[in-house]
């Protein structure tokens, strides 16, 4: 196979693969297209309601879809069969809208042809539409310039052959305060050629994982403030075959949170207020696995983080005052390398017999989140009461023994 420069033949290669080779989640030879913590329980009842054409033909590596976000204009990176983009429609209300935009026929055909019955669910006509087109060429979708509020994406832009151009696309696309949140797989190391250019590999997300540091370096070129992380997974490759040809490279699923907000550097100090409001968040909001802000509670944070919280799409929910000095408060929260993350994840599923996440295949029919897990889950030991495993979800359940396809809630 060509390299990943050539990209028709990378195309190629993910239209065949995901549109011909899978003909469910269940054909996957990785973790990695369906790693990831449970979605809220609000998003788990949502999922139920999709038509299951939609979710079994779902694969992702987790669950970018944030709450809040009633009357926002969304955009779905490589909407696929559309699960996230229904679930987003559902979330926006009749007010808002979804855009998703993919390049493999199977897939559209799928996502539009189960609209219509979404609607009558749903009581009302979502504004919902599937464009045909590539994620590195946003505008020739018909996709306008500042037209988002907020882009999702679900372990698609590891595919692209053009990680820079994609990135670029999403941060002309959104409106100032927006945000791309999304899953994605990375690297913990630079890949060989024979993993980038190998077809499974390409097509189980596996093969153009980027390496995170280089990725974080790209975003923060183009314009993001700093790279903000809500979640990392160890992801597990169940083929001897393909073990043998990553070698000693890890993967990871990564939730990140790109804010297009002025990347602040100065040295004032900020306290950062959450009013509530945010539904699924009510009591406390957790921004990354360094920023948990319980409602009410006055919290000091640096300049960034400021800028994201005043003026990102999240500032209605947020109090925020500059103060010249924060007596009686914490310092604020310094960030966790994404590094340090990757190694707790990996030892968190290496103690738990190789599960990749919260959610072990074994575990599925008495819910994705045990009590014995929770001390050792993909996030900080710190955060685990605010992370993928809060107490409160273990009894919910989201992979019961009744649920046909486990990827569609974990």
């Amino acid at each position: 196979m060509a390299s990943l420069g050539d990209s028709n033949a990378v195309y190629s290669s993910v239209k065949d693969y995901y549109g011909k080779v899978l003909e469910s989640s269940k054909d996957l030879k990785t973790s990695a297209c369906t790693a990831g913590a449970a979605p809220h329980a609000i998003v788990r009842k949502i999922i139920k309601t999709i038509p299951s054409a939609v979710n079994d033909k779902f694969y992702g590596c987790g669950n970018p879809i944030p709450l809040g976000i009633e009357g926002k204009d969304v955009l779905d990176l490589g909407s696929g069969s559309g699960r996230d983009c229904y679930v987003a429609a559902a979330l926006v209300g009749p007010q808002g809208s979804v855009t998703g935009v993919d390049m493999t026929d199977e897939q559209l055909q799928t996502a539009r042809e189960n609209i219509d019955a979404f609607g009558t669910t749903l009581g009302y006509t979502p504004k919902l539409k599937f464009v045909t087109g590539y994620i590195e060429e946003l505008k020739a979708a018909g996709i306008s310039d500042s037209s988002a509020d907020i882009c999702i994406s679900n372990c698609v832009i590891n595919l692209s052959p053009n990680k820079k151009l994609v990135l670029q696309g999403v941060f002309d696309a959104l409106r100032s305060g927006g945000e791309l949140y999304f899953s994605d797989v990375y690297a913990d190391q630079q890949l060989p050629s024979s993993v980038r250019t190998h077809d499974v590999l390409l097509g189980e997300c596996i093969g153009g994982a980027l390496f995170t540091q280089e990725f974080e370096q790209m975003a923060v070129n183009i314009g993001f403030a700093r790279p903000r992380v809500l979640s990392v997974g160890h992801i597990a490759i169940n083929d001897a075959e393909l073990q043998g040809l990553v070698g000693g490279a890890k993967f990871y699923s990564i939730l990140y949170r790109l804010f297009k907000v002025p990347q602040e550097q100065a040295l004032d100090s900020f306290v950062a207020e959450y009013k509530g409001g945010i539904e699924g968040h009510e009591d406390e909001y957790m921004l990354d696995v360094d920023h948990v802000f319980g409602r009410g509670k006055r919290v000091q944070v640096d300049a960034n983080t400021a800028a994201v919280l005043s003026s990102a799409w999240l500032a209605g929910f947020f109090k925020v005052d500059k103060v010249e000095a924060a007596d009686g408060l914490e310092p604020a929260a310094s960030t966790t390398a994404t590094e340090v993350l990757m190694e707790q994840a990996y030892n968190a599923s290496s103690s738990n017999s190789g599960s990749s996440s919260c959610c072990a295949p074994k575990e599925e029919a008495s819910g994705c989140c045990p009590p014995k897990k929770e001390s050792s889950g993909c996030c900080p030991p710190k955060k685990e009461s605010s992370g993928c495993c809060p107490p409160k979800k273990e009894s919910s359940g989201c992979c019961s023994s009744k649920t046909s396809n486990p990827s569609t809630c974990c």
